[in-house]
């Protein structure tokens, strides 16, 4: 298992990386003013590091209950992603849409896009992350 100090540095890292990539992008493709999907892009990022924490230690424990082991497989890492992202979805959407005055449909398909940038760089930063900093040996 990962100690305390590495999972909040993992969150914190994946947090800042992300929020360095996707509000740039998210305003170039949405076509709104970097300041207000960097207010966005900011909240949703504090909402989501406490939801990494909580959900990378939940998660973990599971693992290692149901299959004997914290190491994860390609198959773990997609279902990781996947349901990371789920969790956010159910917070962010309504978030999104009172800060930018829309309705929830378009903070759904506004929250789909970053859940799209998010899965793949979840995915990537996890797996990176895994082996830059290996799991310590039992």
């Amino acid at each position: 298992m990962r100690s305390r100090a590495e999972r909040i540095r993992h969150a914190v890292a994946f947090e800042v990386i992300g929020l360095l990539l996707v509000t740039p992008l998210g305003a170039l493709v949405m076509g709104l003013p970097v300041h207000s999907i960097g207010l966005v892009a900011l909240v949703s990022s504090l909402i989501a590091t406490g939801w990494n924490y909580a959900y990378n230690l939940v998660f973990d424990h599971a693992l290692l209950r149901l299959a004997g082991r914290v190491a994860k497989t390609q198959a773990d890492r997609m279902l990781h992603a996947v349901l990371f992202e789920a969790g956010l979805v159910l917070v962010l959407v309504p978030y999104i849409a009172w800060q930018l005055g829309i309705p929830l449909w378009q903070a759904l398909a506004m929250d789909l896009g970053f859940v799209g940038f998010y899965l793949v760089y979840a995915y990537a930063f996890n797996w990176a992350w895994d082996v830059l900093f290996p799991l310590p040996d039992r």
